[in-house]
């Protein structure tokens, strides 16, 4: 796949550079957590300038930026990585995740429009469509919209940036269940529980909603890859 951010001429000026670096940090930013590469993949910086259309000199400043932020591991004189996370760095995210959103239902429930509740409304019926073999995938973007919706209602900036920063597609990118190829029918009935409290303005069912439909991930994910016994 290749990106056509742009080096050609007429493009050289300081904006048209900041421009530049600008694309191809979100359209790399974007690769990554679409799953394009899988978890410590090793990416160069021949091949990105190739996929980018830019300069080596951008990609490191888009490296550098992605690697403060936690989307790739880089070393002095070495090639970047895409991160990987070990099942407790894992946990901790679910964890937090599960704490931050539980406090955007909240406010959503408080704030939701008639115009945000149809759209919720809509994502979770159009989710049992995809109750069916091979409806995964359909299903995970839907889940994604769902959230999306949520965090929209809720109209909490600073809270919604925490949420963003938390690497959560990357984990479950890592640790999605590939043997499961059907959605689990509690899932549906855990966003319409959430989408009931908000149709109802009540914040505290709401969070509670929410808790427990993302501990479900965070319980999956532990059984799954218990800790060794002692």
């Amino acid at each position: 796949m290749v990106l056509a951010t742009g080096t050609g001429p007429g493009n050289d000026s300081p904006d048209s550079g900041a421009n530049r670096t600008s694309q191809a940090y979100h359209d790399l930013r974007a690769l990554i957590l679409s799953g394009h590469y899988e978890p410590d993949s090793r990416l160069t910086e021949s091949e990105l300038t190739t996929q980018l259309q830019v300069s080596r000199g951008t990609i490191r400043s888009v490296l550098a930026r992605l690697a403060q932020e936690g989307y790739v591991t880089a070393e002095a004189n070495r090639s970047a990585r895409t991160r990987s996370f070990s099942v407790d760095e894992a946990v901790e995210i679910l964890e937090t995740r599960a704490v931050m959103e539980a406090a955007l239902a909240a406010k959503a429930a408080e704030r939701a429009t008639d115009t945000d509740i149809a759209a919720m409304t809509e994502t979770c019926k159009r989710m049992w469509d995809w109750q069916v073999p091979g409806g995964r995938e359909e299903y995970a973007n839907l889940n994604r919209k769902f959230h999306e919706q949520v965090k929209r209602a809720a109209r909490q900036a600073t809270l919604t940036r925490f949420v963003d920063s938390l690497l959560y597609p990357l984990v479950m990118q890592q640790y999605r269940d590939a043997d499961r190829e059907q959605p689990r029918t509690d899932s549906v009935r855990e966003h319409e529980a959430i989408l009931a409290a908000i149709v109802t303005h009540n914040p505290e069912a709401a969070a509670a909603a929410m808790r427990h439909h993302l501990s479900s991930a965070r319980r999956a994910l532990q059984l799954k890859f218990p800790p060794p016994a002692d």
